[in-house]
């Protein structure tokens, strides 16, 4: 397990503007949108005749991540990445991004610039200009928040509220195994703190560990569906779990769906850390969260369109409100979807 408190510059050194300038000295701007970012009072921005798309998103230490586990540079890859997902979700394209974050004695100058690596990283990957933000000092652990910033013409953004009878659902990718990445985690930092002699064995565990500690949001999902002209009834991305994503689409359009469990798309490193953990991984599928895969509806004339669609897969399809929202199991009995995604207001 990794030890965060390091040797390094204090950032009582620098001060608050000049680590600013330190953090931001790399920094270059892509879009023509931008017309101002780092280095004033505010950024400005101008999106002439399209739609701009807001989100925020904050990240907690000992609710959100767990330092003890999390390397500092997928933080902030993961910081911007769960953003920009937002954006996509909503069948937008990303084009800005600010940073503010809140800081302890405990971390170093050199601490957060691994934080802005990862941040700047993303950026990259994700071509969003880092335009601004705040940093402060905190007496209880790290926070991060991250507002992003995206564009659409109006009648090409999907809402949650779009979806229609008959509709095909659909999903990116797979489900469950940023859960399953938790659970392992989780599992051999118990044994770490029980035994600190005993290194944690997370061997070929490559790829749940990824999905959990550096998320990817689905551009090129956005990016498909734009080459193929499709503009999804209704979108959502999967943070929170399957069952819950499932019941806000149909809670905002006033529907009802059913699903099926053999259809759902998992990972064979899912399925392995759900048997090691004697766990059924339907309910990582369902209920884990954290995978940010983008569930979206479309009209039942484009399955042949979806259905060529790599990494994409239908699941089910919507229904009237009255008849519920359902899920058929593998022995074909019907199950109502519960929303057990995971909660941030909840007290452990």
């Amino acid at each position: 397990m990794q030890e965060n408190k390091a040797q390094g510059t204090d950032i009582s050194t620098l001060g608050e503007f000049g680590l600013i300038k330190q953090l931001t000295k790399n920094i270059k701007i892509n879009h023509s949108s931008t017309k101002l970012g780092v280095g004033d009072d505010a950024a400005v921005l101008d999106h002439q005749d399209k739609k701009t798309v807001v989100t925020t998103d904050l990240l907690v230490e000992g609710i959100h991540f767990d330092l003890m586990y999390t390397p500092l540079k997928h933080l902030g890859y993961k910081s911007i990445a769960v953003n920009v997902s937002d954006v996509y979700a909503m069948n937008a394209c990303p084009k800005q991004v600010t940073v503010s974050i809140a800081i302890s004695k405990r971390f170093t100058v050199e601490a957060i610039e691994e934080i802005y690596d990862g941040i700047r990283l993303a950026c990259e990957n994700y071509n969003v200009d880092l335009v601004g933000g705040d940093t402060t000092s905190s007496l209880t652990g790290l926070c991060i928040s991250v507002t992003a910033i995206g564009e659409a013409k109006e009648e090409e953004l999907a809402y949650r509220s779009g979806a229609k009878v008959n509709d095909l659902i659909c999903v990116s990718g797979n489900l469950g195994a940023a859960y399953a990445g938790l659970q392992l985690l989780e599992r051999e930092k118990a044994i770490f703190e029980n035994n600190p002699n005993m290194q944690p064995d997370l061997s070929g565990h490559d790829y749940i560990l990824e999905r959990q500690l550096k998320p990817e949001a689905r551009k090129d999902i956005y990016e498909r569906l734009q080459e193929a002209k499709i503009v999804p009834t209704s979108m959502i991305d999967i943070s929170d779990g399957l069952s819950s994503e499932l019941m806000h689409i149909c809670d905002q359009s006033k529907v009802g769906c059913q699903i099926y469990e053999e259809k759902i798309p998992v990972d064979y490193e899912t399925h392995k850390m759900a048997e090691e953990l004697n766990m059924n991984y339907s309910t990582f599928s369902l209920n884990g969260g954290e995978d940010y895969e983008l569930l979206f509806t479309v009209p039942l004339e484009k399955f042949d369109d979806v259905e060529k669609m790599e990494d994409v897969k239908v699941i089910g399809h919507i229904t009237e409100a009255e008849k519920g929202i359902y899920m058929i199991t593998r022995d074909n009995s019907e199950i109502a979807l519960q929303a057990q995604g995971w909660n941030p207001l909840k007290e452990e």
